[in-house]
């Protein structure tokens, strides 16, 4: 993964958010758990695309923001995944949304 991108959220509400999302994903998707924090990855091949490599969304949730950060193997897999993520957190935030988010992006890594 090349690309990399990463928001805090504000919400107190960052950990109920996270493990809503994570439950939901985890109907078609990897996720894995390590206490309040969720890990989604999104397969190279995911919804008939063909990216380099996968995608992996972290959500971690503190007091008063939610972490979200998002590594992807090419920009434009990059952008849909910030799309996606912040679209079903918003679903889940009906009653604050939306949220805001102010991505910002890493300069691409190596090979």
């Amino acid at each position: 993964m090349n690309y990399a991108s990463e928001a805090r959220v504000p919400t107190a509400n960052g950990a109920r958010y996270a493990a809503q999302l994570g439950k939901h994903w985890a109907h078609n998707l990897k996720v894995e758990e390590d206490g309040a924090v969720r890990r989604i990855t999104f397969p190279r091949d995911a919804r008939g695309a063909d990216w380099p490599g996968e995608g992996v969304a972290t959500l971690a949730p503190s007091d008063e923001v939610l972490t979200c950060r998002i590594e992807a193997s090419a920009p434009e897999q990059l952008e849909g995944l910030k799309g996606a993520v912040q679209r079903h957190i918003d679903r889940f935030a009906f009653r604050e949304a939306p949220l805001a988010y102010e991505w910002h992006d890493e300069a691409p890594a190596s090979a």
